[in-house]
């Protein structure tokens, strides 16, 4: 089947999309005015502009006592970056924008798509009284018109000189998920008359965190009851659930995973080696020096992870390519900027089969793992220190007849994984008896169920596996390791391992709409919950942690889980922020023992946000502690909650998963001591980072939780 998890729309906006918004310009150039106006007044029905005035507006949030620009947009023209795409008779070129606004007229000034996070927007308007209270503002991405609309009313107007308003509408109402946006709409609500409306000052605000607590207080909000329960059984949580697979930066990190398709290939004895596969044209290409990986992590006292190869090939050198055209003729597609290199499949579609593995690679077998594992630890007998803390055999072995089919173009079987995670696994052993060894590293779902050849035939026929008693592959998997260990009397496998990526239709990309971002934050269920059937061809229950942990009490007690590689898309958007830390506080609560995010959150990203909740959230090394305490959640509002061994500090956070409600949370704190301290820190659709916060309550923990927020409360007790 199709590797759905590497099928990742990297934009926002479709191009179809951004042409048509391009000729809006030259549509009012090549119209007749009133065909134009007729037009766009037409654009506006479809906008549902009419519809919008049924939208209860939220209260307003309180007005700065200063307004400080992040994004002048106009004043007295248009700023740079930013067009006109209103509709009706406007004049901008100089001075207050003046606008007709009868008809349901607007003004909406368009920007490419910005994510920043600002205080609100604040602009001056002057209109005839008799309007009365007229105006709407919406921000927009596009064709998606979901955010709020705000009624501009007399609570939002401060009356200047001239008969000049000046208004202001904070942030957190008019985007309270700070959702990607490209417009702003100014927009009649009633059919005014023709009279000139004019605009000047329009600016987006800088965000002040010492707002933020107001706003979140301000906004639309539900009551729940949290619950920690320190009476229960605990469980220590893993260091290594923090783990990433590229750079760990200042997030906190604990580990890292050299892992990904190129590894596969990677040639320890040239050092700098590896082929990229399908990935780019199946070329081979210079990679890091695996010392120097293990170094850095040394120094930075990071776990390593290393994927060892065990397809039995890896790269010969750092410039051959697999289906180069001077063997095979011309493709379907070339490297751009290497016309040589060829994707292997012609111009009808269908795949070229390999000729040699040769052209671009060695034999590898296990005796030449061996040797590098044995290197390894000759160097860490020099240092004092053992280098590698996790061996992992290989990469997404199940779809190396696609990812590396120039070298390895049969489908996987069941009987061919087990042989060479045998054959691999004794290597390792051999060169170092104290070694974890993890595997099979399988990319997802079907992966879990069905072997390569399987998928080939098709899942329905899945021949392979009816070869082997019709067992699911990693029960088989497991059970057949553990008759060979107990037989052996060498073990092969100490960690059970696998990838996970939700399948939901664009959930792992950088979709951002108020669908997908609520689809990517209901997909974490799938991680945990038994009730939660997957919105995706998956279409029945995941319960991936809790059904790991079965198959390994019932063919293989005593295994460590690792999710080798997860990652649930929208990283720059809070419901990417908010999907890293329910993922990472399900795997303290279900007990695994390791886990890696692919690839490495972006610096300063809601993604980055979420792993410094559980790693560094005041800034100086805070984080969450060691032990797991049982709590009881609600709809929408997770809360996990973590102990010291002395159980008189606790550290607990709450996620608010609801993207324009508040929640008024109560949290009892059942059998864990009576509150002496606590410090809140935020971080919100609304901040730019965590916030230390006051309590907004007298009580200890009755506390607010803005909509899409991370809450950290850091508790002393007696």
């Amino acid at each position: 089947m199709t590797d759905l998890r590497h099928v990742v729309d990297r934009t926002s906006l479709s191009q179809g999309t951004r042409d048509a918004k391009a000729l809006i310009p030259r549509a009012r150039a090549s119209l007749p005015q009133f065909i134009y106006t007729l037009s766009l007044a037409f654009a506006c029905l479809c906008l549902d502009c009419r519809k919008l005035t049924a939208e209860p507006a939220p209260a307003p949030s309180p007005r700065p006592a200063a307004i400080e620009s992040a994004e002048t947009l106009y004043d007295g023209g248009l700023k740079p970056g930013w067009q006109d795409y209103g509709w009706g008779t406007h004049e901008i070129s100089t001075g207050p924008a003046r606008i007709n606004m009868s008809n349901y007229g607007g003004f909406i000034l368009h920007h490419d798509p910005l994510q920043a996070r600002y205080g609100g927007l604040s602009f001056r308007m002057l209109a005839p009284a008799t309007f009365g209270n007229f105006l709407q503002v919406q921000v927009v991405n596009g064709d998606d018109k979901s955010l709020p609309t705000i009624d501009v009313g007399p609570e939002r107007i401060r009356k200047l000189p001239g008969g000049w308003a000046d208004v202001y509408i904070s942030w957190s109402e008019l985007n309270p998920s700070s959702a990607p946006f490209d417009r702003i709409f100014l927009h009649a609500k009633t059919n005014v008359a023709g009279t000139w409306v004019q605009f000047d000052k329009i600016v987006l605000t800088k965000f002040d965190p010492k707002t933020a607590g107001s706003a979140a207080a301000a906004t639309a909000s539900k009551s729940v009851s949290l619950q920690v329960n320190c009476k229960a059984p605990g469980h220590t949580i893993s260091p290594y659930i923090y783990g990433i697979a590229g750079s760990v930066r200042d997030t906190g990190g604990t580990a890292r995973r050299w892992g990904g398709n190129p590894v596969t290939r990677y040639n320890w004895q040239l050092g700098n080696a590896y082929n990229v596969g399908k990935d780019w044209f199946f070329e081979n290409g210079k990679s890091g020096h695996y010392r120097d990986y293990l170094a850095e992590n040394q120094k930075a006292n990071l776990a390593s992870a290393l994927t060892v190869p065990m397809i039995g090939w890896v790269a010969k050198d750092t410039s051959s390519v697999g289906f180069p055209s001077s063997v095979y003729g011309p493709q379907r597609a070339h490297d751009p900027h290497r016309p040589e290199a060829g994707d292997g499949v012609r111009a009808d579609g269908t795949n070229i089969q390999p000729k040699s593995a040769s052209l671009t690679s060695v034999e590898a077998p296990p005796e030449m793992m061996q040797k590098w594992v044995e290197a390894i630890r000759a160097q860490d007998a020099k240092t004092g220190k053992r280098s590698v803390q996790l061996y992992i055999l290989d990469n997404e072995p199940a779809l190396w007849n696609s990812t590396h089919r120039d070298v390895h173009p049969d489908a996987l079987t069941y009987d061919e994984l087990l042989d060479r995670t045998i054959r691999y696994g004794t290597a390792i052993r051999n060169a170092d008896p104290q070694a974890l060894i993890a595997g099979p590293a399988e990319w997802g779902w079907t992966g879990y169920f069905y072997s390569a050849k399987d998928a080939e035939a098709g899942v329905s026929l899945r021949p392979d596996r009816r070869a082997h008693g019709d067992v699911p592959l990693l029960p088989w998997y497991l059970k057949q390791l553990r008759e060979h260990d107990r037989t052996s009397g060498k073990r092969v496998l100490d960690v059970l391992d696998v990838h996970f990526y939700p399948q939901g239709n664009g959930v792992y990309s950088n979709n951002a709409d108020p669908a997908t971002a609520a689809l990517r934050l209901r997909s974490t269920r799938a991680l945990w919950d038994p009730s939660y059937k997957d919105e995706s061809w998956i279409a029945e229950p995941v319960r991936l942690l809790p059904r790991l942990k079965e198959w390994v009490q019932q063919n293989y007690p005593g295994l460590a889980i690792s999710i080798g590689e997860y990652n649930f898309g929208g990283e720059q958007h809070m419901s990417g922020g908010l999907a890293v830390a329910e993922a990472l506080g399900r795997f303290g609560t279900e007990g695994i023992d390791y886990a890696f995010y692919w690839f490495e959150p972006p610096p300063n990203s809601p993604a980055y946000w979420a792993f410094r909740a559980f790693r560094n959230f005041d800034g100086k090394n805070a984080k969450f502690l060691s032990r797991s305490v049982d709590t009881k959640m609600a709809s929408n509002v997770s809360l996990f909650a973590s102990r010291d061994d002395s159980g008189k500090h606790m550290v607990l956070i709450a996620l608010n998963l609801e993207p324009t409600t508040a929640a008024k949370a109560t949290i009892a704190m059942n059998g864990c001591g009576s509150l002496v301290t606590r410090r809140k820190f935020v971080y919100s659709s609304q901040a730019p980072a965590f916030v230390e916060e006051a309590s907004t309550t007298a009580r200890g923990l009755d506390e607010v939780l803005a909509p899409y927020s991370i809450n950290v409360f850091d508790v002393e007790l007696k």
